[in-house]
């Protein structure tokens, strides 16, 4: 690997990208609001460390997060592994591929939990609304919900099932979900449900899905070899929203509690 080559190459292509958002805000403030640019050494600074950043996450993507994700998905699906032979059995079943479904939910809840923007998201609700939001609650509800996302998309495309079934199924439950929950909850669940799939989540998910694809005999990584990240997005809505609706339940039953023993005690 030529790394200087390598480095100076995604570091144009970066730069590249970010030009045209440093343009909009820097043309905004000096010729919308008219105003100087404050901090601007500050800004430089930061600018720089962004840039080098972006060159180091894209870089460790290609060669570390989207090679371990294939590889994950090609040895736990080898014939080899699997039948302890190098051939499919004319046979062979959904239920011959637990080892992936279990490693799915198992990258996909690690993933999650590790996630910038879901830990930032946790700690602003807990923050606003004055601790009465669990922050390692709502991260453990959103974790278990791409865990099972993932998990599920596996098995989809093990099956081959379409992906349109799935979808108007977990969309039918959020509706169902949404109708019921607490109405405080609702626009955090949603969110919670969006922001697990970020910088950590989408590279491994996503060469999971096409490790996969590849390797399941009839599988087209075209087609079948992305969904993951719908899954990894829709599930955690549904199991943010479903703790929501027991943390709600099970306040209700403490308060019907304290008020029938105050009411005992008072005659």
């Amino acid at each position: 690997m030529n790394f200087p080559a390598e480095f100076l190459r995604t570091l144009l292509a970066t730069l590249r990208d970010v030009t045209p958002i440093v343009g909009l805000i820097v043309g905004f403030q000096l010729f919308v609001l008219r105003q100087p640019i404050p901090n601007l050494k500050r800004l430089l600074l930061g600018g720089v460390y962004v840039a080098l950043g972006l060159v180091l996450f894209l870089l460790g993507l290609e060669k570390a997060l989207f090679p371990l994700g294939r590889m994950m998905a090609d040895q736990l699906s080898a014939p080899s592994f699997l039948y302890g032979q190098d051939v499919v059995p004319a046979a062979a079943a959904w239920t011959d591929y637990g080892w992936i479904y279990l490693f799915a939910a198992m990258i996909g809840f690690a993933c999650a939990v590790a996630e910038p923007t879901l830990i930032a998201v946790a700690y602003k609700a807990h923050e606003a609304s004055g601790g009465t939001i669990s922050e390692w609650g709502l991260r453990l509800a959103a974790a278990a919900g791409v865990a099972l996302g993932v998990s599920l998309g596996a098995l989809r495309i093990v099956t081959g099932v379409p992906l349109a079934l799935y979808l108007l199924a977990g969309y039918l439950i959020i509706a169902a979900l949404t109708a019921v929950a607490p109405k405080n909850i609702i626009p955090l669940a949603y969110d919670s449900g969006y922001v697990t799939i970020s910088t950590v989540t989408v590279p491994i998910v996503t060469a999971l899905g096409l490790g996969l694809a590849s390797a399941v005999p009839g599988r087209d990584p075209a087609l079948d070899g992305f969904g993951l990240i719908a899954f990894a997005c829709l599930l955690p809505v549904i199991t943010v929203l479903g703790y929501a609706q027991i943390g709600h339940w099970s306040a209700n039953r403490k308060r019907k509690k304290m008020l029938k023993k105050e009411s005992g005690n008072a005659v």
